[in-house]
């Protein structure tokens, strides 16, 4: 018989979360238990939590940015040893035999998991997850910051790799929040020319100390118009309706304009924006599993970690309205401390 698990979940939407118990059933051959350390905050978790994308359900447990330590092991899993630490993020599990699965596009898989939808997340002293979906921590990375790693820092990272971006390459980000500022990081030591898109004056120094070699502001036309046919590859990180027209004219011939966030509403180009010049306009999920490791190893490399505000875990109903609020610089981190 499995132990309780101790957890916070939020039994309705819109309610706050509360101390929450439950009995998982026994541990699949192919799947982990791990000790929850610490877990990040996403605004998924919040989109997740308001049922924004309509696919909640409740007793609603947050949390997939997790590290701990493996502490139970199925018969059939490979790889881990007990004790290791591990970081866990929005998949939990692949069906490990569609043509996306076998080709190394687990994150495309139709039906795979994710942490916190239609089960427990990580707002817990333990969490499951099938075990080709936990990643090792390098020793060079510090555990306490690590897990935002494993959703805001691969979904930048994956794009990059994907999308073939260069050392060479004059690269634009636009936002400069959870997303944006990993994505300055990691561009930076990757070898582009960053420049941080940003409506606010307040985050250009600090874009700049995050690795942009320069700012733009995002908000004047003039700024935009200057930069026309500049840039191999933009990056937006905002869940916001934007001047989609003035981002693909800022691109060079064949360049991209790539979003990995949320935006709720249709984006709106002519089919000239992309026919002349032979432009693109792309999206991407999160990475697969290998590119989870090799994201770690080139953050291990570079001294690449994400700038965090920490709360007790306890404290989770403060450090969610600390992020809706617009106040998080730049992700927030739960310890643990439900024992």
């Amino acid at each position: 018989m499995s132990a309780p698990i101790q957890a916070l979940a939020a039994l309705a939407t819109g309610e706050p979360l509360q101390p929450f118990s439950y009995t998982p059933p026994e541990l699949g051959p192919e799947h982990v238990e791990v000790a929850v350390e610490s877990c990040g905050l996403c605004h998924s978790d919040l989109s997740m939590l308001d049922n924004d994308w309509g696919g909640s359900s409740y007793p609603f447990v947050p949390g997939h940015e997790v590290v701990g330590r493996v502490v139970a092991l199925g018969s059939h899993t490979k790889r881990l040893q007990l004790g290791d630490r591990v970081g866990l993020g929005w998949f939990s599990s692949s069906c490990g035999c569609c043509s996306h699965c076998l080709s190394g596009d687990q994150n495309l898989c139709l039906t795979a998991e994710g942490t916190i939808v239609g089960r427990h997340g990580g707002f817990a002293t333990r969490v499951r997850a099938h075990w080709s979906w936990l990643t090792p921590l390098p020793d060079a990375i510090d555990p306490a910051s690590a897990g935002p790693l494993f959703c805001g820092g691969i979904t930048v990272f994956n794009p990059i790799v994907e999308c073939g971006v260069l050392p060479t390459d004059r690269v634009g980000v636009i936002g400069i929040g959870g997303l944006g500022h990993l994505a300055l990081k990691f561009l930076r030591a990757w070898g582009c020319e960053v420049v941080a898109f940003t409506s606010s004056e307040a985050k250009r120094s600090e874009a700049l100390q995050l690795g942009a070699h320069s700012t733009l502001n995002s908000r004047d036309a003039g700024e935009l118009a200057q930069a026309a046919g500049s840039f191999d590859f933009i990056l937006n990180t905002t869940n916001v309706s934007l001047d989609w027209g003035a981002y693909m004219g800022a691109l060079k011939p064949r360049g991209r304009l790539h979003t990995v966030g949320a935006v709720a509403e249709p984006i709106a180009l002519g089919a000239f924006a992309l026919i002349q010049g032979q432009k693109s306009l792309s999206g991407s999920p999160l990475g697969s599993p290998a590119t989870v490791a090799t994201m770690l190893e080139f953050a291990a490399r570079h001294g690449i970690a994400p700038t965090i505000e920490t709360f007790p875990m306890s404290r989770a109903n403060e450090a969610l309205e600390h992020l809706r609020s617009g106040k998080a610089r730049y992700r927030v981190v739960l310890s643990q401390d439900l024992d």
